[in-house]
């Protein structure tokens, strides 16, 4: 398994893990989530692969096939005068192949994003987990991950 930045002809595969991602958060939120739809249209994700500051990150096979993916975004701590400025990497999506999970290619994404937020001096790496997701939460987790915040929400 090599890691690497995801290129065009990578567009189709995406799509697919896109969709098997939407599909489980389709099931824990119906509420919120269309189920077969994806997160970004082609179109999109040519856009996203040209944004320095939105990488993102393949781990294919020997086939140079797409096994899984990490969409991240660089941020910066705003301004502000009660809060130390800072950079993070925000993982906005990770996924592995539902076909080829628990042979640790999650595990080599994770840790290539944290190398790379550190060469880019980055004082964190963050993510956002659907409440319900009870596998996601258990893999960030065993990855070292703590509960920064909570966002609460009261559906009326």
């Amino acid at each position: 398994m090599r890691i690497r930045k995801a290129e065009e002809k990578d567009i189709p595969r995406l799509l697919a893990l896109l969709g098997q991602v939407l599909q489980i958060h389709a099931e824990i939120r119906p509420d919120v989530f269309i189920p077969g739809t994806t997160k970004y249209t082609v179109r999109e994700l040519a856009e996203l692969l040209k944004q320095e500051d939105r990488p993102i990150y393949v781990a294919v096979n020997e086939g140079d096939v797409c096994m899984g993916y990490a969409f991240c975004q660089m941020q910066e701590q705003p301004f502000s005068t009660n809060m130390v400025p800072f950079k993070s990497l925000f993982i906005d999506d990770l996924c592995v192949d539902q076909q080829a999970r628990g042979q640790h290619i999650g595990e080599s994404l994770f840790e290539y994003v944290k190398q790379q937020a550190k060469e880019q001096g980055c004082y964190e790496v963050t993510l956002n987990v659907w409440a319900g997701n009870t596998s996601a939460e258990h893999f960030y987790e065993k990855m070292g991950m703590k509960t920064k915040e909570r966002q609460m929400e009261y559906i009326l």
